[in-house]
């Protein structure tokens, strides 16, 4: 692991990129830094001095998910864009991997399920150990072409069809089998309906939703 360095440039931005360089670092958010001496012109030159900083290289969970989904997608050959932001909502902790572009279908997979494993991937790649040091916890969610709201509106919808459903014929409804995160999707939607409410049956890799009357 490397150790605080102290660099000098003409500005800060040229310190902030020596750094960069020297610490092995493929960008500046891979290093934290502290600006010990502003730079100084002089007069005409003379008495000028440099911008000095000490920098260090951290560990980001997060820009090693970021680079392991930009490596991956590389050597697919796929013609797409790859950016991280942070995930909507009220969890602080999520960073967001956006894949746009016209070959970024073929990440989705079905029903997500390609999709789904990148995400696992890109987690395991955020939360590993680099030279002996864990960096800090960071959930990362991974979504191609707004797939994940393209899905959660069609299991909305779903689940207002077969609770209808459910309230008509008075008998129970099964889904298909769905991932955690789809069926925390149903369970929120049918709460949202008077009459009806839902269960998870089968095992964990098979789980099915059950919709059914709730008793009066």
């Amino acid at each position: 692991m490397n150790n605080e360095i102290i660099v000098t440039g003409k500005t800060v931005e040229d310190a902030v990129a020596a750094a960069v360089a020297e610490l092995g670092a493929k960008s500046a958010e891979e290093i934290e830094y502290t600006v010990v001496e502003e730079p100084k012109k002089g007069l005409f030159g003379i008495g000028a001095v440099p911008a000095k900083i000490s920098a260090k290289k951290v560990f980001k969970g997060e820009l090693f998910a970021l680079n392991f989904i930009e490596q991956l997608v590389k050597d697919m050959g796929l013609d797409v864009t790859v950016e991280m932001k942070d995930a909507e909502g009220s969890d602080k902790d999520c960073k967001l991997i956006d894949i746009q572009g016209e070959g970024a279908g073929v990440l989705i997979g079905h029903h997500g399920d390609t999709l789904d494993s990148l995400q696992y991937l890109a987690n395991l790649a955020a939360n590993k150990k680099v030279d002996g040091v864990k960096p800090p916890y960071v959930k990362i969610s991974v979504d191609a072409e707004n797939y994940r709201a393209r899905r959660e509106e069609t299991l909305r919808a779903l689940a207002r069809r077969m609770a209808d459903r459910v309230l008509k014929q008075k008998k129970s409804v099964m889904l298909e089998p769905m991932n955690p995160y789809e069926r925390r999707i149903i369970h929120s939607e049918i709460q949202n309906i008077a009459g009806v409410s839902t269960n998870s049956i089968g095992s964990e890799n098979n789980r099915k939703i059950v919709i059914f009357l709730e008793e009066k």
